[in-house]
């Protein structure tokens, strides 16, 4: 195991300063990591570090995650209003619908089917997107129109909707059953993970204050709490839908709010503990990807991928009608909602796992989702935001 970890930071570290020099994104260079020292290519990753990859990477979500919550600022946030809401679930909603539109004119699919793959690819990265928002945030990019912020609360929220979408497709395809609570379950999910999350925040303000300690201390001290947070998600499954991930986000956001000043600290702190966890998130990403299915997949999978990219781009530009963003504003916020990463490599392979007709399509469509997206969207925030927002 320890070897196997040497070589994911030692690879991940050096493929991705390696990109950063060329002007690419690090994460490329990570991702490229994983791919190489995969069980598909190289297997020089432990069966160990396998088995627990899952948690791995989401602790590394937790991590950056908490950095967004101790970044954002309501008042930004309030300023976007109505157009927030709506990235939460019309950009999703409107490339599943051109997914089950195109899957079955270009890969012989049906329509149930077309539409699981719709919903595995229709979730943005927040691992790609959120370290990117917080850069602008720090640069003061976008600020006017609370742009950053944005993009930031709507793809927290975009995969909590997501998932339960894929999870209510599932079902119908292996029970024939569509069940209309599946769908409660997403406000109510998104309400108890704010509600949560805004308790644990108070409650560890008023602890802070009070009690003197450490900033590291501090820091495990929140850490613990986001994973039993997670550890409450799981627990409550079946019984009352919990969003882990917005409580974690909206801890930070509480913190941020009441003692802006520990805030600033510990957002310093996070960012140190991103630099290991950003290595081996995309590493262990990559490590989920197998070449053989991309190699399978044909032109048509690409424009599938593609095609449903740009549906994507007009749900965010629907979401948009009526704000005040220029033209330059709004062609950001699409790129900017390009990415697919981490819920694909979660999700990807389930269905096949089921033993679904439809399993080893959809793998292959969330494998090429991933390599497609995750550059490109990377690629041209980096790239465009100073030409795109005002500073």
């Amino acid at each position: 195991m320890l070897t196997s970890i040497a070589l994911i930071l030692l690879l991940g570290l050096l493929l991705g300063s390696i990109f950063s020099k060329m002007r690419l994104p690090s994460l490329l260079g990570m991702m490229i990591a994983g791919i190489v020292l995969s069980p598909h290519a190289l297997n020089l990753i432990d069966q160990s570090i396998l088995n627990i990859s899952a948690d791995l990477r989401q602790i590394a979500l937790v991590i950056i995650l908490t950095r967004a919550g101790l970044s954002l600022n309501m008042e930004d946030l309030k300023k976007a209003g109505r157009p927030a809401v709506l990235m939460c679930f019309v950009p999703a909603c409107i490339e599943i619908i051109g997914t089950v539109v195109l899957a079955p004119m270009l890969l012989g699919v049906t329509v149930l089917e077309a539409a699981i793959i719709g919903s595995v690819i229709a979730a943005v990265s927040p691992a790609v997107i959120v370290p990117r928002m917080i850069q602008l945030i720090e640069e003061s990019y976008g600020k006017e129109h609370g742009i950053p912020q944005l993009i930031l609360a709507g793809a927290s929220v975009d995969d909590v909707f997501v998932i339960v979408v894929f999870t209510a497709f599932l079902s119908l395809a292996s029970t024939g059953a569509l069940s209309a609570v599946s769908f409660l379950q997403i406000p109510v999910s998104i309400l108890m993970g704010i509600c949560i999350g805004a308790a644990a925040g108070g409650i560890l303000t008023v602890f802070f204050k009070k009690i003197h300690m450490r900033d590291s201390v501090k820091i495990l001290i929140i850490l613990s709490v986001s994973f039993l947070l997670l550890e409450l998600q799981n627990r409550l499954e079946g019984i009352i839908p919990v969003s882990g991930l917005l409580a974690i986000m909206s801890l930070g956001i509480v913190i941020k709010q009441t003692y802006s000043v520990l805030a600033q600290r510990l957002s310093g702190k996070y960012n140190k503990l991103w630099v290991a966890a950003e290595v081996f998130l995309f590493v262990l990403v990559g490590a989920t990807v197998d070449l053989k299915y991309v190699a399978d997949a044909g032109v048509f999978a690409v424009l599938l991928v593609l095609g449903a990219l740009v549906f994507r781009m007009f749900g965010v530009a629907l979401s948009l009608v009526k704000t005040k963003l220029t033209k330059q504003e709004r062609l950001f916020c699409m790129i900017a909602y390009t990415p697919k990463a981490t819920v694909q490599a979660a999700i990807g392979a389930i269905p096949f796992s089921m033993g679904l007709a439809c399993g080893q399509t959809v793998l292959t469509v969330a494998v090429l989702s991933i390599l497609i997206t995750a550059p490109f969207g990377a690629i041209c925030i980096d790239k465009m935001y100073r030409k795109l927002l005002k500073k």
